[in-house]
């Protein structure tokens, strides 16, 4: 018997409701109707994504960076775009655009810090 591979992400977060809405109008993700009350699960393919409230004992700000050495990234095609919107919000950009194997690919950094990489080729 093996794992098959990753089949649900989710991020701890300080606010809930406040992350849930960037993701929500920066990155496009849409609400699903599942999930906890404690959690807000997007309609991601293949693999769900979501946030959720902060576990006991658990402080974001005790640390760095939170999730540091993780790899997280979503595909979408229209990278730049959203980077421009990213960037007219004030949003920190880690890894400016760049074109490479995996398409227009940039990094930042969400409200809690979590760096995340989108890309735009499938």
């Amino acid at each position: 018997m093996s794992a098959i591979g990753p089949d649900f992400i989710s991020l701890q977060v300080s606010n809930l409701e406040g992350s849930a809405e960037f993701y929500q109008n920066y990155l496009g993700l849409v609400r699903s109707q599942a999930g906890p009350p404690h959690a807000v699960v997007f309609e991601t393919k293949p693999i769900a994504f979501a946030l959720r409230d902060l576990l006991p004992g658990i402080e974001l700000g005790s640390g760095t960076q939170p999730g540091l050495g993780i790899a997280l990234w979503l595909h979408a095609p229209d990278t730049q775009e959203i980077h421009d919107k990213l960037v007219a919000a004030g949003v920190k950009i880690t890894s400016a655009p760049i074109d490479g194997p995996f398409g227009r690919t940039f990094t930042f950094a969400d409200p809690d810090g979590y760096l995340i990489t989108l890309h735009s080729k499938a």
